[in-house]
Order: C-alpha cells, then structure tokens, then sequence
C-alpha cells in the first residue's frame, strides 16, 4: 500500500468501528443480543485497533503481527454478524452490508499479510 492508500484505509477502518458501534446500539435489548452485541463490538473495534498499534510496531514481525491479529479480529466479527443475521436479531439489508464489509476487510488484510511475508523489505 501506498502512504495515500495507507491513511485512507485507516479512515475505511476507522469508519467501520463507527458503523459496528451504531449497529450494536440498535440491537434488541434480550439475553443473545446483549452477548452477541458485547462480542461482536469487542472484536469489531479491534480490527481498527489493532491497525493504529501497528503504525507503532517496534519491528517488521510485530507489525505483521497487529495485522494478523486484526484478520483475526474481522474473521471473528464475520462469526458474531452472522450469528446475529441468521437468528432473525437484526436488520435484513443493514446486517448483509455490514457483513460484506466486514468480508471485505478481511481480504483486504489477508491479502497485505501475504504481500507482508512475501516482501524481503
């Protein structure tokens, strides 16, 4: 990625904290959402969080590290947005853009680990 490209990921990322965090707001307020809710913030944010840290990586393997722990983060989130989805807990069309979104984190981070571990720089 490119230094432009970089920031304006981070501003995708940072974007998508946003839209995880109103998403949740608007849950119902039951047992399964509350826990779900509380799961799929926690590991939604991450991803963002995880990025930030690895502006500040003390070594090329650390920084490697802050994104992979960031896929994992956004694998986890596909699990929590799906599970919320499929047991009928949210909106139809909100829940699909926020799961393609998440999806497409996901290979935008996969893909830059492996272009990561690939490069000798």
């Amino acid at each position: 990625m490119t230094e432009f490209s970089k920031e304006e990921f981070y501003k995708r990322l940072y974007s998508y904290a946003l839209k995880i965090i109103m998403f949740v707001e608007k849950l119902p307020n039951d047992a399964t959402c509350r826990v779900l809710g509380n799961q799929l913030l926690r590991s939604g944010t991450s991803i963002t969080s995880n990025i930030i840290e690895a502006k500040s990586a003390s070594s090329r393997k650390d920084y490697i590290n802050f994104y992979t722990y960031s896929l994992k983060s956004a694998n986890e989130s596909k699990l929590w947005i799906s599970l919320l989805k499929d047991a009928g807990k949210c909106d139809l069309a909100e829940v699909e853009l926020l799961l393609n979104k998440t999806q497409e984190i996901s290979r935008i981070l996969g893909s830059s680990i492996v272009t990561m571990k690939k490069s000798k720089i």
